[in-house]
């Protein structure tokens, strides 16, 4: 192990004991600011880390990036947005491993990355569970590893952990539809969710249900698909058929939602409002054309592991979070799950993935 490592190591041990928990901020445990720096009056926390300082080219930093396959609209944008991110820093070499969704294979590809030295690892597990072990190897090798989207069994197998907002997705989703049938107590609610056996959309499922409590609604008709826009297709035919009338949708994800919209057209059916999830272009396209019965969309962020990527590159360059008071990089960081509606949708769109 070099020097440098061995530094790095030192340090990201120092911090594993300072901090309270897996939510909790570094702060002040040890020092994140070169020496220069703190000697000069510019040291400190992280406001005194400017994003333009923050963003001024520093030692290279070699960063292994590894994702399931790209067998899906979001998960597709993962890629696409981390390469984008490493592009903008001369100082990151960004070595993309090939995705996968053969748990084996991506163990692999974490351990070549632990062969090959590099200074961190952005890791989006197939399965967070089977992919603890390699991650805490990899941190008791001194790399740090950003942990993206699907969390381990360990609080100790990441650096730093950057999530979406399942619950907060729900929450969202009713909250819009309460916001749009909140005057009618009688209203239909109907819900399209992904996987039912995954964590991810019980949470979502939950989350829905608590804003609709709210302003006393229910789901009164629940299906649940796959993620695929055939399944999506055969979710909603199905919905549709047993469910006569309703007044408000909710659909958990864009990209089966093309199937949903296509069973929605092909059985004439426009008497409700749709909400879509996670947020893909062509969705948001066909809110702003107002062409359909989807009038807003929640979006599940698929700029995570370019974010990891960012984080990546300041914990190996000993740098601190620059809007934050605070020295270091979080630990924990859960992005929002904001509404796309026809007013807003101008903002979001440019940044959107394709289904």
């Amino acid at each position: 192990m070099s020097a440098t490592r061995q530094r790095r190591f030192r340090r990201l041990m120092t911090t594993a004991v300072c901090a309270v928990g897996a939510t909790a901020l570094v702060t002040g445990c040890t020092s994140n600011t070169p020496e220069s720096e703190s000697s000069s009056g510019g040291g400190g926390g992280g406001s005194n880390n400017a994003a333009s300082a923050n963003d001024d080219p520093g030692d290279t930093v070699r960063i292994g990036f590894s994702a399931p396959a790209a067998d899906h609209g979001w998960m597709a944008g993962i890629t696409e947005a981390a390469r984008a991110e490493a592009e903008n820093y001369e100082d990151v070499e960004l070595i993309v491993a090939e995705g996968t969704n053969d748990v084996s294979a991506q163990i692999s590809q974490v351990e070549t990355f632990i062969n090959d030295g590099v200074d961190a690892i952005v890791l989006l597990p197939f399965d967070g569970a089977a992919l603890t072990p390699v991650a805490l190897e990899a941190m008791e090798a001194g790399i740090p590893v950003i942990n993206v989207d699907r969390e381990f069994d360990s609080p100790f197998a990441a650096r730093a952990t950057i999530l979406g907002d399942n619950y907060g997705m729900g929450v969202s989703a009713g909250t819009y539809v309460c916001s749009q049938l909140g005057s009618q107590p009688g209203a239909i609610v109907a819900e399209i969710a992904g996987i039912d056996s995954l964590p991810l959309t019980q949470d979502r499922s939950q989350g829905f249900a608590d804003a609709l409590a709210d302003c006393g609604l229910t789901v009164s008709n629940r299906v649940a698909a796959d993620f695929t826009v055939e399944g999506g297709e055969e979710a909603a035919a199905n919905l549709l058929q047993a469910a006569p009338q309703i007044d408000a949708l909710w659909n958990h994800d864009d990209d089966q939602g093309v199937g949903v919209l296509a069973a929605i057209n092909n059985a004439g059916r426009d008497e409700f409002i749709m909400v879509g999830g996670a947020g893909s272009a062509n969705a948001m396209r066909s809110i702003q054309a107002d062409d359909s019965v989807l009038k807003a969309t929640v979006i599940y962020p698929h700029t995570q592991a370019a974010d990891g990527v960012k984080l990546a590159r300041l914990i190996a360059q000993d740098k601190s979070l620059s809007d934050l008071a605070s020295q270091g990089v979080p630990r924990r960081t859960v992005l929002d799950a904001p509404v796309v509606t026809a007013d807003n949708v101008d903002q979001y769109i440019d940044a959107a993935f394709e289904s």
